[in-house]
């Protein structure tokens, strides 16, 4: 009883000391651990996974109470897809599920980042179908000018290679369509081109990225987009993750003074 209320105290605090306008826009985060926690437990891995998926809401509210504008959940990495099939076909039921539930609250704006086609077309067609639903012109009332959602990027058969490989295929393509000739790509391609071109094309890209399990390293997580990035790592495993260890990476993020590369 009395570690819950110095827990709530001290989570307050850390709340009210935030200042607001040094909140990040983008946070990415790698949620990371849930085999690790299952484990530790005594438990399945997929009991570990269905508890990660469980957490994922949770975690969104916290960021939208942050004002933060764009949360990507790096929930399935290509790599990933390699796993032993008794353990992938679970976690894939997990993961769409968790996706339907977070489109059917109607509370943010859902968008698959990922080589999407990688994955079982079963799968593939519900996440496909739950992010439709909570596009601004799929609801009554809502515009691409007025609707201020927050948008959470979910990260499923993603790698940051692919993701960059995946960018400049499209932009042959698009320059052939057009045309152009292998040289005449080469000579005028920039570095805005292929930004215009990744998963995450029209949004800002990533102020804070947040990996937890204690792993030290981003593994490809939005390799393009996080050079300027800051970077934390928290050694809680995601399941366990609370709002209190939020806080503490929102606290790190804004005592930090961001160069940009200057």
């Amino acid at each position: 009883m009395a570690d819950g209320f110095l827990y709530q105290l001290y989570e307050r605090r850390l709340s009210a000391r935030l200042d607001s306008s040094r909140a990040p826009r983008h946070v990415g985060v790698i949620l990371d651990g849930n085999r690790r926690w299952a484990k530790a437990l005594g438990i399945g891995a997929s009991q570990g996974h269905k508890r990660g998926a469980d957490k994922i809401e949770e975690f969104l509210g916290w960021a939208d109470d942050a004002s933060v504008a764009v949360v990507t959940l790096w929930l399935l990495s290509t790599d990933n897809l390699s796993r032993d099939p008794a353990e992938l076909a679970p976690l894939l039921d997990i993961i769409a599920q968790a996706v339907e539930d977070l489109a059917g609250s109607g509370r943010w704006r859902v968008r698959l980042v990922g080589a999407v086609d990688l994955l079982p077309a079963e799968v593939a067609a519900r996440l496909r179908a739950a992010v439709a639903i909570t596009a601004p012109d799929a609801e009554p009332g809502r515009t691409g000018e007025t609707d201020q959602r927050m948008e959470v990027n979910i990260a499923v058969g993603y790698g940051g290679r692919q993701e960059i490989a995946d960018a400049v295929r499209e932009i042959l393509r698009e320059r052939a369509a057009a045309g152009a000739s292998l040289e005449e790509v080469a000579a005028s391609l920039s570095e805005e081109d292929i930004t215009d071109h990744l998963y995450t094309k029209g949004q800002p890209d990533p102020d804070l990225l947040i990996r937890t399990s204690g792993e030290q390293r981003l593994s490809g997580f939005l390799l393009w987009q996080s050079v300027h990035s800051e970077f934390y790592f928290c050694e809680v495993n995601w399941p366990a993750f609370r709002r209190v260890d939020f806080l503490r990476a929102l606290r790190d993020y804004a005592g930090r003074e961001r160069r940009m590369g200057r």
